[in-house]
C-alpha cells in the first residue's frame, strides 16, 4: 500500500503563487509516474501535470508556462509550483501516482487551492 499526503494548498490572490507537495510512504517498489489532477466545484476531475521517474513532463494546456512539476525520487515526493494563479485555478488538487510492476494507481486526499480575484 502507498499512502500519499499532500500539502501546500491555501488561499491566494490572483497573480500569486503556491507550491504543492505530495509525499509518498509505504512504497517498496518503484514509483513510476507522479502527477496532479484537480477538481473544481460541479466539474469533473481534470489532468494538470505529470512527471515520469525519468523526469519527462506533460502539462494541460491551461497551465503550461505557469505551472512546473518536479519530483525528488529520494524523498518520494512530487511538487507542483503554481505561478500566476487565476480564479479559474480554484479547485481541490489531487496527487496521483502509478506504482510498482503492475502500475497500480493511488490518489491523495486532496488539498484545496482557492484563488481570489
Amino acid at each position: 500500500q502507498v499512502q500519499l499526503v499532500e500539502s501546500g494548498g491555501g488561499l491566494v490572490q490572483a497573480g500569486g503563487s503556491l507550491r504543492l507537495s505530495c509525499a509518498a510512504s509505504g512504497a517498496i517498489f518503484t514509483i513510476n509516474d507522479m502527477g496532479w489532477y484537480r477538481q473544481a466545484p460541479e466539474k469533473q476531475r481534470e489532468f494538470v501535470a505529470r512527471i515520469t521517474s525519468g523526469g519527462s513532463t506533460w502539462y494541460a494546456d491551461s497551465v503550461r508556462s505557469r505551472f512546473t512539476i518536479s519530483r525528488d525520487n529520494a524523498k518520494k515526493t512530487v511538487y507542483l509550483q503554481m505561478n500566476s494563479l487565476q480564479p479559474e485555478d480554484t479547485a481541490v488538487y489531487y496527487c496521483q501516482v502509478t506504482y510498482g510492476p503492475s502500475r497500480m494507481i493511488y490518489w491523495g486526499q486532496g488539498t484545496q487551492v482557492t484563488v481570489s480575484s
